[in-house]
């Protein structure tokens, strides 16, 4: 299958489950909003070597968020709730609850799968927080130098979708970095998607284990330009000079297909050589997102 000149190659990504939750950061204004989200959300690639992946799902107006004011959604994904509330009441107590003017709340019904976080903050008021109930919904109130941090008790979850990918092959570095930011900017128009890696690009492609034992993934050096003549195997036809990787999370496997497709056909034409995903014969995760089959029928072009 071809598109716009570009190979689209028969094969899946691999997707696995995660525990996901939504934050709500609010703020004096959208400035202050994304100081703190791009902070809550650093050093959240991937689980491999982070407490979480996490990033921002959306900018909101004062009209989409529960006190009125700028805000962005963030979604966290981990391998367990546990895991997943640990993450998230150090990410928002180191992160949100410190950053000026900020308030934080829950983007996901409240079940009995949900996450304290406000109710473990709170305790950082020493005894001068205030219980506040707003219908079912509880939020606690911390004073602060400049006024107070007002933080929802209970975060609700769900069962996600981590590793979605899109590998792009691309006939020079500006190219497939280009092909990497249309492809990221398509993903991220889907509700309830994340792009984990910086800028949702990743260059650090890698395989599950390694030569060193203590490593649980190294290098992927089929998709290594510099080592195209040096290792036994490589991926890389001729003319591709380098290579970028999108990762997607999504609070469900319909929002993680629809990104990858969207992705597809922002990132095929001119400069990329090919288009493939990553997966490991099926032994990592459940789900599989054939490319082909996410796309359908394609016309020719």
């Amino acid at each position: 299958m071809h598109l716009r000149g570009t190979e689209i190659v028969d094969t899946f990504a691999e997707a696995f489950p995660m525990t996901a939750a939504r934050v709500v950061v609010t703020a004096v204004n959208s400035k202050w909003a994304h100081v703190a989200a791009v902070a809550a959300t650093g050093y959240a690639a991937s689980v491999i070597g982070c407490d979480a992946e996490a990033g921002v799902e959306a900018e909101l107006s004062p009209a989409d968020t529960p006190d009125g004011r700028p805000g962005v959604a963030l979604l966290f994904f981990a391998f367990s709730r546990d895991v997943l509330q640990k993450a998230l009441v150090n990410r928002v107590g180191q992160c949100i609850l410190t950053c000026a003017t900020t308030a934080c709340f829950n983007g996901l019904p409240v079940t009995d799968r949900s996450v304290r976080v406000g109710g473990n903050l709170r305790y950082f008021g020493d005894g001068h927080q205030i219980s506040k109930m707003h219908g079912v919904r509880r939020f606690w109130r911390v004073p602060t130098m400049d006024g107070e941090f007002l933080c929802e008790d209970l975060f609700g979850t769900v069962k996600g979708v981590a590793g979605g990918n899109l590998i792009l092959l691309g006939t020079s570095q500006a190219a497939a970095l280009e092909a990497a930011e249309r492809t990221v900017a398509a993903c991220l128009t889907v509700p309830g998607v994340i792009a984990p890696f910086p800028g949702g690009v990743v260059r650090s492609g890698s395989k599950v284990g390694s030569k060193y034992k203590t490593l649980k993934a190294s290098v992927n050096e089929a998709y290594c330009p510099t080592l195209r003549g040096a290792v036994p195997h490589t991926e890389l036809p001729d003319g591709v000079n380098a290579v970028y990787e999108v990762v997607l999370d999504g609070v469900d496997l319909a929002a993680v297909g629809e990104a990858m497709r969207r992705g597809i056909y922002a990132a095929a034409g001119p400069g990329v050589v090919r288009i493939t995903a990553g997966n490991y014969g099926g032994k990592l995760g459940p789900h599989h997102l054939h490319l082909h089959e996410l796309l359908g029928p394609v016309p020719p072009c």
